[in-house]
């Protein structure tokens, strides 16, 4: 039977004894402390509004809750709304309206397609196609290289964590069939720690390159537009996200080809595998053809207002009505509606996806986005935002569109390696609008900066699930991880925030 995307996660997710000793006790704090810290901050005069105090309290406590992940992280993005209501910070309507903003659906239908490709093995038919090349042969770095892009390229329209859950037992084979009766133990393990570590760290880079690659992507998007009314479409965003992806993972690629993979030789003979795999998985089936047309549409639902912008028609009367009639919630249901109508086997009134495979999704994303986005909503309407950026702007010593990336970058990068990037997005992405807009700047960049330096993360198996899934394959010390993703942490940085602050001529 074909698992699930997180189903998959889960089974090869795994930390060692005393890493679940440290996150149990972690948790147990979270507990403690979050409450506590919520009925000081109620207790405790702050010379600001009422409503503005009470949802400071509630977001504190909902920091500590998703810092220590002592609650399920899309619970504590509920208790946030819910509280600001019992607390009479905002009417219901108010406070959950934001669930229903249409990046909502935007993630739905996206997560959608992607469990379908899953659930079709058209993700892995993908990756043992690539692998299996001519061109790629036996050469370690080459394989490596086209593994990890596989990764990255995948990454780009499902979760980071469903891509590395998928490729991790590819890769696992791969550094089977390879390194069996190698005659270098230490060229061997090399290639086993490159492999495992490009599957999760290109995942991840992956992500970068379009709106749905990454849910702290969609958080910005959200954040911007709801609060700062700053839109970014799905094509403008591909025209900085997809080079910036491509120049990270080439850095991490040429790093290991160097740093680990240099004067590497395996076993060549072993790479036929690969092709045997392919050949295992028989031709395109029916199902993959659906995936592909579905996908194949939103796809170009998505790019086409930019493509006719670019070609001078997007203030055309066609132009104007296809960006009123499709935007981009609405062409990602489009293609998830496509994998209930498109038959598999029509006599049997079988479809592409079935309601129980599609309800498969994973939910706690979405209330946690939902969530984030009601707290970030309701931080500016209370005017706790506006407070808290004018006290963090006093203490600034500068407070320049470009300073304020270059810190809200690395603020988001740091706070990634202890809590999870969505999480991360969620606190640091309103704080950087609520700074900028302090200090008289536009808060498109720190904002931006925020949402993909959320996105890094790589020096912990906790700092993300692609760590946690392949540091449990045993190939990947500690220490290993740590001395490769700090370098990684720092090259993110630096192009993120040369990206950002170049982003004049995409917006």
């Amino acid at each position: 039977m074909i698992r699930r995307a997180d189903e998959a996660a889960r089974s090869v997710e795994a930390y060692s004894p005393a890493e679940e000793l440290f996150n149990r006790r972690r948790r147990t704090v979270g507990l403690f402390a979050g409450p506590l810290l919520l009925l000081v901050l109620l207790a405790v005069p702050m010379g600001i509004p009422a409503p503005a105090q009470k949802l400071g309290a509630i977001l504190a406590m909902m920091v500590v809750l998703w810092v220590t992940e002592a609650l399920p992280l899309a619970v504590t993005a509920l208790i946030g709304p819910v509280l600001a209501i019992v607390l009479q910070v905002a009417p219901a309507r108010a406070a959950l309206a934001p669930f229903a903003d249409p990046i909502i659906f935007l993630f739905i239908g996206s997560f959608m397609l992607a469990e379908a490709m899953f659930v079709h093995q058209l993700d892995r038919r993908i990756a043992y196609g690539a692998l299996s090349s001519r061109l790629v042969g036996g050469s370690p770095s080459r394989i490596l290289f086209v593994y990890g892009g596989v990764a990255a390229a995948i990454s780009m329209w499902i979760s980071n964590t469903a891509t590395t859950a998928m490729m991790f037992p590819i890769g696992l084979s791969i550094v089977a069939h390879m390194t069996e009766g190698s005659e270098s133990e230490e060229g061997s393990r090399k290639f086993a720690l490159a492999m495992m570590l490009v599957a999760a760290f290109g995942a991840s880079i992956g992500g970068l390159g379009t709106p749905i690659g990454s849910p702290p992507n969609l958080i910005g998007l959200g954040m911007l537009s709801r609060i700062a009314g700053i839109e970014i479409s799905f094509f403008q965003w591909m025209l900085f996200g997809a080079p910036l992806a491509i120049l990270l993972y080439g850095f991490l690629a040429t790093y290991f080809h160097f740093t680990l993979l240099r004067g590497v030789s395996l076993s060549t003979g072993k790479a036929e595998r690969i092709a045997e795999d392919l050949r295992r998985l028989g031709p395109l089936s029916r199902a993959q053809r659906n995936v592909f047309a579905a996908f194949g549409v939103t796809v170009t639902l998505w790019l086409l207002p930019g493509i006719l912008a670019i070609a001078g028609l997007g203030s055309s009367a066609f132009g104007r009505g296809l960006s009123a009639a499709v935007p981009e919630a609405v062409a990602a249901m489009v293609g998830a509606i496509l994998l209930f109508l498109l038959p598999v086997d029509w006599a049997a009134r079988r479809f592409t996806l079935t309601w129980e495979e599609a309800v498969r999704i994973d939910w706690g994303i979405v209330l946690l986005f939902g969530g984030g986005l009601a707290m970030g909503e309701l931080a500016f309407s209370t005017g706790l935002a506006a407070a808290l950026g004018h006290g963090i702007t006093a203490w600034l010593p500068a407070q320049s569109s470009t300073a304020l990336t270059i810190l809200f970058t690395a603020v988001a990068i740091v706070m990634s390696e202890a809590a999870s990037n969505t999480a991360s997005a969620n606190m640091i992405v309103p704080v950087a609008i609520a700074v900028s807009q302090a200090a008289g700047v536009s808060p498109l960049q720190p904002a931006l900066g925020a949402t993909l330096g959320a996105s890094m993360g790589f020096m912990m198996p906790i700092s993300t699930p692609p760590n946690a899934i392949v540091y449990s394959s045993g190939h990947i010390p500690i220490t290993a991880m740590m001395r490769h993703g700090i370098v990684l942490d720092v090259a993110g940085f630096v192009l993120i925030v040369l990206f950002v602050l170049g982003l004049g001529w995409v917006l």
